[in-house]
């Protein structure tokens, strides 16, 4: 995968499991923030009261660097972590895996509870569409009219996506470009007469 490259799940996606009485169901989430990941737990916890645990793991920003495990009464590093490890051996984040579960009877010990987490989180990830997107840099510049040709020109040149663009006296126009080739573009239109970037991200 390239540097500037990631894999996030897209989408709600679903999957069931059920082991020795227990019924286990994963479901995966594209996730942008902790507060996502707040707002997907709370109306899932009142959806599936009658659950005995709901576990989950995220892992957020383009490197993962974001992340959390949570056993919600398992037994310590039995549910959150087998969680968290499939979306680490993937390389798979902004992503949130929950798995609830509703207790059968029968305990499963710590080596099956390990080992259905992880297969219920396999599962659903098998199920899920999982997309491989850029890393961008937003660049927002301004150019007096005459000088539209040759920002057009460096546009075509590189190709970065156009968000939006305003045509007065001076214009606008806010551009998002693929990291790796940010450099190219801000050289190119760093030559166009009377052009100036602002607010850049």
């Amino acid at each position: 995968m390239a540097e500037d490259t990631y894999k996030t799940v897209v989408g709600t996606h679903e999957a069931v499991i059920k082991e020795r009485s227990s019924k286990f169901l994963a479901l995966a989430y594209h996730v942008e923030s902790a507060e996502e990941v707040r707002d997907i737990m709370e109306p899932l916890r009142k959806k599936f009261y009658d659950a005995t645990h709901h576990c989950y793991a995220y892992r957020i920003g383009y490197k993962g660097e974001e992340w959390r495990a949570n056993d919600d009464g398992e037994p310590s590093g039995t549910a959150g972590k087998p969680i968290l490890g499939q979306l680490l051996s993937r390389d798979i984040t902004n992503t949130l895996v929950v798995v609830v579960r509703w207790f059968g009877g029968t305990k499963l010990g710590v080596p099956g509870l390990i080992e259905t987490y992880r297969e219920s989180t396999a599962a659903v990830l098998d199920v899920s569409v999982v997309e491989e997107r850029t890393i961008d840099k937003h660049i927002t510049i301004r150019y007096p009219f005459e000088s539209m040709n040759g920002v057009m020109k460096a546009v075509k040149a590189v190709e970065p996506k156009i968000l939006g663009q305003e045509f007065d006296n001076m214009c606008t126009m806010h551009l998002a470009v693929r990291l790796s080739q940010a450099e190219e573009l801000l050289a190119r239109l760093e030559k166009v007469d009377g052009i100036s970037f602002e607010d850049e991200v």
